[in-house]
């Protein structure tokens, strides 16, 4: 068990209810991403993935003593604490046949402190490792790198192709930030085509698609799709390389949208360094569990046109996609995409030590504020 006071049991309290916050406002049919429902549920369903860790990584602590963070940029667990989750995933089994169950671990914990008068820490460290793995091997944690996912499909009328809404994400091992994805795809594919595409230029009703289903909902590219998934989730790649790289890769996909949330920076009051001024002001919040502040962006990159392939005897080109950037926007250009918005998340008793401290107008300048009170998400006009 951590102590309350511990910084360690301080930062999870925090990340705790920063996550439980960020899951309530994207569940919330007033929130700015519930008109995007799909890509809203879809964020929330990785947000589960990502409490299910920090549960886990909490257990962990009863055990070992080994946790990082990346304290001055990103604010979440650097990515070696990710890859070892994955790997005790892979060994549960084979450790927890060496653990005894729970009960007998309780059992022997009571007969231990009546013989002894002690606390039986050898045997509450047995029961911690028994409980981090069984959250581990059930394999719902938030992993270095999730494959493609088809949560949706449909016709584009005009080009009659078949439209897939598919989402993946990965922990950025250098930024050390959750990234999640979700792109909108034409697929031109003459088999899949003459398969969904009905004769009036709909979704084929007769052919069932059992949503959602794993990976890119076209099995001849599925395997191709996820391995350029896998190379191409950098953070340091802008959306609109991403999309570009996408229309390159496959002749007969050709994406109409992508989109990227970056989940972070994170800020926790005598843990994260990243701001001092936000810092400072959090340090004075009376409860520690509403000492932080989480960031968010999202980005959008879309195609404003498809220039038509050319065909000829000694060369052809495919249909290339003109994705839009906002110029006039100097950060959209910069960040590589069409639009962008930028979201806080704060605990209201700390919007109200910001507020006061004559701090919430600069740090919060560009973010659309949402503050969390009495487990309701209020947008700050």
């Amino acid at each position: 068990m951590i102590p309350a006071d511990d910084p360690a049991a301080r930062y999870f309290a925090a990340m705790a209810a920063a996550l439980a916050g960020l899951e309530l406002f994207l569940r919330d049919d007033r929130s700015p991403l519930y008109r995007h429902d799909v890509f809203a549920g879809v964020v929330a369903e990785y947000i589960d993935k990502l409490e299910k860790s920090f549960s886990c990584w909490r257990n962990r602590l009863g055990f070992m003593d080994s946790f990082r963070i990346s304290r001055a940029e990103s604010g979440f667990p650097v990515f070696q604490n990710l890859l070892e989750l994955e790997n005790d995933r892979k060994q549960a089994p084979q450790r927890l046949a060496n653990i005894p169950e729970a009960d007998e671990l309780r059992a022997e914990m009571a007969d231990f402190i009546l013989r002894h008068k002690q606390f039986p820490a050898a045997l509450q460290k047995s029961m911690a490792e028994r409980l981090y793995l069984e959250d581990v091997d059930d394999g719902v944690t938030f992993a270095p790198m999730m494959l493609a996912q088809t949560v949706r499909v449909s016709v584009n009328a005009a080009t009659r192709r078949p439209v897939y809404s598919v989402h993946w994400a990965t922990f950025d091992g250098t930024a050390n930030l959750p990234l999640i994805y979700m792109a909108t795809v034409e697929d031109s594919s003459d088999g899949l085509v003459a398969q969904l595409v009905g004769d009036d230029g709909m979704l084929n009703e007769k052919v069932p698609v059992p949503l959602p289903v794993e990976g890119l909902l076209n099995p001849e590219l599925a395997h191709r799709f996820d391995d350029f998934t896998e190379k191409n989730s950098a953070y340091t790649l802008s959306p609109v390389t991403i999309a570009t790289n996408l229309d390159k890769d496959f002749e007969t996909l050709h994406p109409k949208q992508l989109r990227r949330l970056v989940l972070g920076p994170f800020y926790s009051a005598g843990i994260t360094e990243h701001n001092s001024t936000v810092s400072e002001v959090l340090a004075k919040v009376r409860r520690a569990d509403n000492a932080w502040l989480l960031t968010w962006t999202v980005q959008d990159v879309f195609s404003k046109a498809e220039r038509p392939g050319k065909r000829g005897f000694f060369s052809s080109e495919k249909p290339a996609q003109e994705f839009h950037i906002e110029t006039d926007d100097l950060e959209a250009a910069r960040q590589g995409v069409s639009s962008y918005e930028k979201h806080a998340l704060i605990p209201h008793e700390a919007y109200q030590a910001l507020y006061a401290a004559g701090e919430a107008q600069g740090i919060f300048a560009g973010y659309k504020v949402h503050i969390l009170s009495k487990d309701q998400v209020i947008n700050d006009a």
